[in-house]
Protein backbone atom coordinates (compact mmCIF):
# COMPACT_ATOMS: atom_id res chain seq x y z
CA UNK A 1 0.00 0.00 0.00
CA UNK A 2 1.39 3.50 -0.63
CA UNK A 3 -0.68 7.24 -0.43
CA UNK A 4 -0.73 8.68 -3.32
CA UNK A 5 -1.62 12.93 -2.44
CA UNK A 6 -1.89 16.12 -4.55
CA UNK A 7 -3.39 19.23 -2.69
CA UNK A 8 -3.50 22.81 -3.45
CA UNK A 9 -5.13 25.64 -1.10
CA UNK A 10 -4.87 29.23 -1.02
CA UNK A 11 -5.10 31.17 1.54
CA UNK A 12 -4.56 34.90 2.22
CA UNK A 13 -1.04 35.16 0.84
CA UNK A 14 0.08 31.91 1.64
CA UNK A 15 -0.17 28.47 -1.27
CA UNK A 16 -0.51 25.01 -0.85
CA UNK A 17 0.85 23.01 -3.78
CA UNK A 18 2.32 19.68 -3.07
CA UNK A 19 2.17 16.15 -5.16
CA UNK A 20 3.56 13.23 -2.88
CA UNK A 21 4.06 9.23 -2.72
CA UNK A 22 4.40 8.12 1.23
CA UNK A 23 6.05 4.61 1.19
CA UNK A 24 3.50 1.40 2.48
CA UNK A 25 5.07 1.63 5.91
CA UNK A 26 7.41 3.32 8.31
CA UNK A 27 7.50 6.75 9.69
CA UNK A 28 7.69 9.55 7.30
CA UNK A 29 8.61 13.05 8.12
CA UNK A 30 6.97 16.38 7.26
CA UNK A 31 9.69 18.53 7.50
CA UNK A 32 10.52 22.08 7.37
CA UNK A 33 10.14 25.59 9.87
CA UNK A 34 7.57 26.89 11.33
CA UNK A 35 4.61 28.16 8.71
CA UNK A 36 5.85 26.34 5.84
CA UNK A 37 2.58 24.47 5.33
CA UNK A 38 3.06 21.21 6.96
CA UNK A 39 -0.03 21.49 9.64
CA UNK A 40 -1.76 22.22 6.77
CA UNK A 41 -0.99 19.37 4.68
CA UNK A 42 -1.97 16.99 7.36
CA UNK A 43 -5.27 18.71 8.09
CA UNK A 44 -6.22 18.40 3.76
CA UNK A 45 -4.93 14.31 4.20
CA UNK A 46 -7.59 14.50 7.28
CA UNK A 47 -10.36 15.81 5.74
CA UNK A 48 -9.84 18.94 7.63
CA UNK A 49 -9.60 21.47 5.01
CA UNK A 50 -12.72 20.95 2.49
CA UNK A 51 -11.50 24.07 0.45
CA UNK A 52 -8.21 21.90 -0.25
CA UNK A 53 -8.61 20.58 -4.25
CA UNK A 54 -6.51 17.59 -5.38
CA UNK A 55 -6.17 13.88 -5.34
CA UNK A 56 -5.72 11.23 -1.81
CA UNK A 57 -5.50 7.93 -2.58
CA UNK A 58 -5.00 5.39 0.12
CA UNK A 59 -3.57 1.69 -0.85
CA UNK A 60 -6.88 1.04 -3.42
CA UNK A 61 -9.06 3.53 -1.45
CA UNK A 62 -9.86 6.54 -3.00
CA UNK A 63 -10.57 9.38 -0.29
CA UNK A 64 -10.65 12.82 -2.82
CA UNK A 65 -10.67 13.77 -6.02
CA UNK A 66 -12.70 16.11 -8.39
CA UNK A 67 -15.64 14.45 -7.47
CA UNK A 68 -15.55 12.42 -4.25
CA UNK A 69 -14.40 13.77 -0.65
CA UNK A 70 -14.75 11.60 2.45
CA UNK A 71 -15.56 13.57 5.42
CA UNK A 72 -12.89 13.06 8.72
CA UNK A 73 -15.26 10.31 9.87
CA UNK A 74 -15.05 8.14 6.95
CA UNK A 75 -11.56 8.26 6.66
CA UNK A 76 -9.34 5.23 8.04
CA UNK A 77 -7.10 7.44 10.33
CA UNK A 78 -5.91 8.23 13.26
CA UNK A 79 -4.65 11.56 14.35
CA UNK A 80 -2.51 13.03 17.12
CA UNK A 81 -2.66 16.76 17.76
CA UNK A 82 0.25 18.41 19.85
CA UNK A 83 -1.88 18.48 22.94
CA UNK A 84 -3.12 14.99 24.34
CA UNK A 85 -7.11 15.98 24.20
CA UNK A 86 -8.15 13.31 26.45
CA UNK A 87 -11.47 13.34 28.18
CA UNK A 88 -11.30 14.32 31.58
CA UNK A 89 -14.27 12.44 33.12
CA UNK A 90 -13.26 9.15 31.46
CA UNK A 91 -10.04 6.95 32.39
CA UNK A 92 -7.26 5.43 30.52
CA UNK A 93 -9.17 2.48 29.38
CA UNK A 94 -12.12 4.96 28.42
CA UNK A 95 -10.47 7.19 26.32
CA UNK A 96 -8.73 4.44 24.34
CA UNK A 97 -11.83 2.89 23.85
CA UNK A 98 -13.97 5.63 22.65
CA UNK A 99 -13.36 5.49 18.91
CA UNK A 100 -14.10 1.81 18.67
CA UNK A 101 -17.46 2.39 17.94
CA UNK A 102 -15.94 2.48 14.30
CA UNK A 103 -14.79 -0.79 14.47
CA UNK A 104 -16.79 -4.50 14.22
CA UNK A 105 -17.53 -5.73 17.73
CA UNK A 106 -15.38 -8.54 16.95
CA UNK A 107 -12.57 -6.45 16.73
CA UNK A 108 -12.21 -4.14 19.46
CA UNK A 109 -11.21 -5.85 22.17
CA UNK A 110 -7.99 -7.22 20.04
CA UNK A 111 -7.61 -3.57 19.02
CA UNK A 112 -7.81 -2.30 22.21
CA UNK A 113 -5.13 -4.67 23.74
CA UNK A 114 -2.83 -4.20 20.58
CA UNK A 115 -2.55 -0.63 20.97
CA UNK A 116 -2.29 -0.57 25.31
CA UNK A 117 0.78 -3.16 24.47
CA UNK A 118 2.37 -1.42 22.21
CA UNK A 119 1.90 1.99 24.41
CA UNK A 120 3.05 0.48 27.62
CA UNK A 121 -0.02 1.23 29.38
CA UNK A 122 -1.55 -2.06 31.25
CA UNK A 123 -0.89 -0.31 34.57
CA UNK A 124 -2.18 2.99 33.40
CA UNK A 125 -5.55 1.71 32.50
CA UNK A 126 -7.68 2.52 35.62
CA UNK A 127 -6.13 6.54 35.87
CA UNK A 128 -7.50 9.62 35.12
CA UNK A 129 -5.83 12.35 32.60
CA UNK A 130 -5.25 14.32 35.76
CA UNK A 131 -2.90 11.59 37.32
CA UNK A 132 -0.53 11.01 33.97
CA UNK A 133 2.48 13.07 33.18
CA UNK A 134 2.54 14.54 29.75
CA UNK A 135 4.70 11.80 28.75
CA UNK A 136 2.01 9.21 29.83
CA UNK A 137 -0.89 11.29 28.04
CA UNK A 138 0.16 11.32 24.82
CA UNK A 139 1.34 7.66 24.77
CA UNK A 140 -2.87 7.69 25.68
CA UNK A 141 -3.54 9.43 23.06
CA UNK A 142 -1.47 7.76 20.31
CA UNK A 143 -2.95 4.47 21.59
CA UNK A 144 -6.78 6.04 21.57
CA UNK A 145 -5.15 6.92 17.56
CA UNK A 146 -4.36 3.35 16.64
CA UNK A 147 -7.04 1.78 18.43
CA UNK A 148 -9.26 1.96 16.08
CA UNK A 149 -6.81 0.29 13.44
CA UNK A 150 -6.27 2.82 10.71
CA UNK A 151 -4.92 2.80 7.49
CA UNK A 152 -2.76 5.94 8.20
CA UNK A 153 -1.63 7.49 11.51
CA UNK A 154 -0.71 11.38 11.34
CA UNK A 155 1.09 12.41 14.08
CA UNK A 156 1.25 16.25 14.62
CA UNK A 157 4.38 17.22 16.36
CA UNK A 158 3.11 15.10 19.28
CA UNK A 159 6.54 15.89 21.55
CA UNK A 160 6.20 20.03 21.01
CA UNK A 161 4.18 20.24 23.95
CA UNK A 162 6.97 18.29 26.12
CA UNK A 163 10.19 19.32 28.13
CA UNK A 164 13.74 17.32 27.62
CA UNK A 165 12.54 14.51 30.59
CA UNK A 166 9.11 13.91 29.02
CA UNK A 167 10.28 13.71 25.69
CA UNK A 168 13.26 11.28 26.09
CA UNK A 169 10.13 9.55 28.13
CA UNK A 170 8.32 9.14 25.01
CA UNK A 171 10.52 8.60 22.08
CA UNK A 172 11.25 5.35 23.00
CA UNK A 173 7.71 4.01 22.57
CA UNK A 174 7.75 5.87 19.13
CA UNK A 175 10.36 3.86 18.43
CA UNK A 176 8.45 0.35 18.96
CA UNK A 177 5.43 2.29 16.85
CA UNK A 178 8.14 2.33 14.22
CA UNK A 179 9.26 -0.99 14.35
CA UNK A 180 5.92 -2.85 14.98
CA UNK A 181 3.58 -0.70 12.93
CA UNK A 182 2.87 -2.42 9.16
CA UNK A 183 1.01 1.37 8.12
CA UNK A 184 2.24 3.84 7.09
CA UNK A 185 2.74 6.86 9.34
CA UNK A 186 3.18 10.69 8.75
CA UNK A 187 5.00 12.70 11.23
CA UNK A 188 5.13 16.57 11.73
CA UNK A 189 8.06 17.82 12.88
CA UNK A 190 10.54 20.94 13.06
CA UNK A 191 13.09 18.86 15.01
CA UNK A 192 15.83 17.66 13.20
CA UNK A 193 16.85 16.00 16.15
CA UNK A 194 13.30 13.45 16.25
CA UNK A 195 13.40 13.31 12.47
CA UNK A 196 17.13 12.18 12.48
CA UNK A 197 16.25 9.36 14.99
CA UNK A 198 13.03 8.09 14.24
CA UNK A 199 12.10 8.42 10.52
CA UNK A 200 12.75 6.49 7.54
CA UNK A 201 11.26 9.12 4.47
CA UNK A 202 11.27 12.67 4.29
CA UNK A 203 9.24 15.41 3.15
CA UNK A 204 10.76 18.52 2.95
CA UNK A 205 8.74 21.14 2.86
CA UNK A 206 9.27 25.15 2.24
CA UNK A 207 6.94 27.75 1.50
CA UNK A 208 4.15 25.52 0.86
CA UNK A 209 5.81 23.53 -1.86
CA UNK A 210 7.68 20.01 -1.64
CA UNK A 211 11.39 20.82 -2.23
CA UNK A 212 12.68 17.62 -1.72
CA UNK A 213 11.44 13.60 -1.23
CA UNK A 214 13.59 10.84 0.06
CA UNK A 215 15.01 8.91 2.04
CA UNK A 216 16.32 10.34 5.48
CA UNK A 217 19.93 9.86 4.97
CA UNK A 218 19.88 10.73 1.53
CA UNK A 219 18.42 14.24 1.94
CA UNK A 220 20.59 15.03 4.68
CA UNK A 221 23.03 14.67 2.83
CA UNK A 222 22.16 16.58 -0.18
CA UNK A 223 24.46 19.94 -0.65
CA UNK A 224 21.85 21.44 -2.67
CA UNK A 225 19.47 21.47 0.30
CA UNK A 226 19.47 23.75 3.41
CA UNK A 227 20.12 20.58 5.58
CA UNK A 228 23.40 20.20 4.72
CA UNK A 229 24.37 23.99 5.77
CA UNK A 230 22.90 24.35 9.23
CA UNK A 231 25.19 24.81 11.86
CA UNK A 232 24.26 21.35 12.78
CA UNK A 233 24.31 19.41 9.77
CA UNK A 234 24.55 15.91 10.21
CA UNK A 235 24.98 12.55 8.08
CA UNK A 236 22.77 9.44 9.16
CA UNK A 237 24.37 6.49 8.80
CA UNK A 238 22.55 3.20 9.21
CA UNK A 239 24.71 0.05 10.81
CA UNK A 240 24.38 -3.25 12.51
CA UNK A 241 26.54 -4.25 16.02
CA UNK A 242 29.08 -6.86 14.97
CA UNK A 243 30.34 -7.45 18.09
CA UNK A 244 32.05 -6.29 21.50
CA UNK A 245 35.12 -6.02 22.56
CA UNK A 246 34.98 -7.20 26.16
CA UNK A 247 38.55 -5.93 27.53
CA UNK A 248 38.33 -2.10 26.11
CA UNK A 249 34.52 -1.83 26.52
CA UNK A 250 34.10 -1.51 23.01
CA UNK A 251 31.22 -1.90 20.38
CA UNK A 252 31.71 -2.48 16.41
CA UNK A 253 29.49 -1.67 14.32
CA UNK A 254 29.71 -2.03 10.13
CA UNK A 255 27.96 -0.27 7.78
CA UNK A 256 28.38 -0.15 3.89
CA UNK A 257 31.74 1.90 4.24
CA UNK A 258 33.80 0.20 6.66
CA UNK A 259 33.21 -0.47 11.07
CA UNK A 260 32.56 2.29 13.74
CA UNK A 261 34.29 1.30 16.79
CA UNK A 262 32.07 2.81 19.71
CA UNK A 263 31.79 2.90 23.64
CA UNK A 264 30.03 -0.46 24.19
CA UNK A 265 26.27 -0.47 23.68
CA UNK A 266 25.80 -3.65 25.21
CA UNK A 267 22.53 -4.11 22.29
CA UNK A 268 22.43 -8.13 20.71
CA UNK A 269 24.98 -8.92 17.74
CA UNK A 270 22.74 -7.83 14.77
CA UNK A 271 20.90 -5.05 15.75
CA UNK A 272 20.11 -2.45 13.70
CA UNK A 273 21.96 1.10 15.03
CA UNK A 274 21.48 4.52 13.70
CA UNK A 275 24.26 6.51 13.96
CA UNK A 276 24.67 10.00 13.80
CA UNK A 277 28.28 12.07 12.81
CA UNK A 278 28.18 15.56 12.85
CA UNK A 279 29.38 17.44 9.67
CA UNK A 280 31.76 19.52 12.68
CA UNK A 281 33.09 16.55 13.90
CA UNK A 282 34.54 15.10 10.67
CA UNK A 283 38.30 15.82 9.38
CA UNK A 284 40.26 15.21 5.98
CA UNK A 285 43.41 13.71 5.70
CA UNK A 286 45.35 12.95 2.39
CA UNK A 287 47.57 9.79 4.24
CA UNK A 288 45.91 7.68 6.87
CA UNK A 289 47.37 8.85 10.25
CA UNK A 290 49.50 7.15 12.39
CA UNK A 291 49.67 8.04 16.71
CA UNK A 292 46.48 9.03 16.98
CA UNK A 293 43.30 8.75 19.52
CA UNK A 294 40.96 8.47 16.75
CA UNK A 295 39.20 5.67 16.46
CA UNK A 296 36.99 6.04 13.40
CA UNK A 297 39.36 6.67 10.52
CA UNK A 298 38.07 5.39 6.45
CA UNK A 299 39.13 5.57 3.24
CA UNK A 300 37.12 8.10 1.50
CA UNK A 301 36.34 9.82 -1.99
CA UNK A 302 35.40 13.54 -2.42
CA UNK A 303 32.00 13.76 -4.16
CA UNK A 304 31.50 17.00 -4.27
CA UNK A 305 32.06 20.36 -2.15
CA UNK A 306 29.61 23.07 -1.80
CA UNK A 307 30.09 27.04 -0.19
CA UNK A 308 29.03 26.69 3.22
CA UNK A 309 29.81 30.86 4.44
CA UNK A 310 32.05 32.89 3.37
CA UNK A 311 35.51 31.52 5.68
CA UNK A 312 33.83 27.66 5.22
CA UNK A 313 33.31 24.77 2.56
CA UNK A 314 30.85 21.59 3.50
CA UNK A 315 32.45 18.37 1.47
CA UNK A 316 30.83 15.55 0.82
CA UNK A 317 32.46 11.81 1.11
CA UNK A 318 31.53 8.78 -0.27
CA UNK A 319 32.61 5.84 2.08
CA UNK A 320 31.87 2.99 -0.35
CA UNK A 321 28.18 4.05 -1.29
CA UNK A 322 27.48 6.10 2.00
CA UNK A 323 27.80 10.18 1.97
CA UNK A 324 29.85 11.92 4.46
CA UNK A 325 29.30 15.17 5.46
CA UNK A 326 32.73 17.33 6.37
CA UNK A 327 32.99 20.85 7.47
CA UNK A 328 36.35 22.59 7.27
CA UNK A 329 37.97 25.88 6.25
CA UNK A 330 38.28 26.91 3.01
CA UNK A 331 41.89 27.80 3.04
CA UNK A 332 42.22 23.66 4.37
CA UNK A 333 40.44 22.55 1.55
CA UNK A 334 42.37 24.78 -0.59
CA UNK A 335 45.47 23.16 1.32
CA UNK A 336 44.58 20.05 0.42
CA UNK A 337 43.97 20.86 -2.91
CA UNK A 338 40.40 18.76 -2.60
CA UNK A 339 38.57 18.28 -5.65
CA UNK A 340 35.77 15.76 -6.84
CA UNK A 341 37.21 12.12 -7.12
CA UNK A 342 39.94 12.87 -4.62
CA UNK A 343 40.92 10.60 -2.45
CA UNK A 344 41.47 11.22 1.24
CA UNK A 345 40.62 9.84 4.98
CA UNK A 346 37.82 10.27 6.57
CA UNK A 347 38.73 10.87 10.72
CA UNK A 348 35.73 11.08 12.69
CA UNK A 349 36.14 12.40 15.97
CA UNK A 350 32.81 11.58 17.65
CA UNK A 351 29.48 9.57 17.06
CA UNK A 352 26.28 9.39 18.41
CA UNK A 353 23.78 6.68 18.52
CA UNK A 354 20.44 7.05 18.16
Amino acid sequence: MTVEGRFFLRRGDFTLDVDFRLPARGITALFGPSGCGKTTLLRAIAGLEPQARGHLKVGQALWQDEQVFLPTHRRSLGYVFQEPSLFAHLDVRGNIEYGLRRLPKHARRQSLDRAVELLGLESLLPRKPHQLSGGESQRVAIARALAVNPALLLLDEPLAALDEGRKAEILPWLESLHRELAIPVLYVSHARDEVARLADHLLLLEAGRLRAAGAVDELFARLDLPLAHRPDAETIIDTRVAGHDAEYELSWLDFSGGRFILARNHLPKGTRVRLQVKANDVSITLTRQQGTSILNIFPAVVDALAEDDRAKVMVRLMLGDQPLLCRITRKSAADLALAPGKAVFAQVKSVALL
